[in-house]
C-alpha cells in the first residue's frame, strides 16, 4: 500500500490526566498546534512534511481520530474514545486504537484495522505534551509522533 491510497483519520483527544475515567467531550473538532516529529506509514516516511497541527475527532458514536497530515494527505487513529485508561506516566492517558483512516484533502476515504495506542495528555495545559501514536495492521505498521506547543486553539 502507498501512503497515497491510505485514508486516516486521526484523533487528537484533549483529555487531563484525570479525565481518563470520565466521559469524551461532546462530537466535534477541535485543533491541535505544536511540531510533528514522526509520521511513518510502512516504510514511507513523510514526517518531512509533516504538518505542524493535528486534528483531535470526536464522533457521535464516542470514537476518537488522532488525524495527523503530510503532503495534502491525512492518517488517523481511532479507537473507542469508552476504552481510554490511564497512562504508564502520570497525567497521560491512552485510546486503544482499532482503525487507521487515510485520506486526501478534507475528506477520509479508506479505513484498515490495525490494532496499537495513542498516548497523550491535555495538549493546552501550558506546557508542550507528547501525542504519541503506533498501530499495525495485517499489512504495514503506522506511526505518528506531536509535540504540542501547549497553548488553547486560536480564538479561546
Amino acid at each position: 500500500m502507498r501512503f497515497a491510497g491510505l485514508a486516516i483519520g486521526l484523533t487528537v483527544m484533549i483529555v487531563a490526566a484525570d479525565a481518563a475515567a470520565q466521559n469524551f467531550p461532546a462530537p466535534g473538532a477541535v485543533v491541535v498546534s505544536g511540531t510533528c516529529s514522526k509520521l511513518v506509514v510502512g516504510k514511507l516516511d513523510a514526517s518531512k512534511g509533516c504538518k505542524g497541527e493535528i486534528a483531535s475527532v470526536t464522533g457521535p458514536d464516542g470514537s476518537v481520530t488522532f488525524i495527523f497530515s503530510s503532503g495534502g494527505k491525512m492518517l488517523g487513529f481511532q479507537g473507542n474514545g469508552r476504552g481510554i485508561k490511564p497512562g504508564a506516566k502520570k497525567g497521560t492517558a491512552q485510546l486503544p486504537i482499532e482503525v487507521i483512516s487515510t485520506g486526501a484533502g478534507n475528506k477520509m476515504t479508506g479505513q484498515v484495522e490495525a490494532k496499537g495506542t495513542c498516548t497523550f495528555a491535555n495538549p493546552y495545559s501550558g506546557k508542550p505534551v507528547a501525542i504519541e501514536c503506533s498501530a499495525k495492521s495485517t499489512e504495514l505498521s503506522f506511526t505518528g509522533s506531536f509535540l504540542s506547543n501547549g497553548k488553547p486553539p486560536r480564538g479561546k
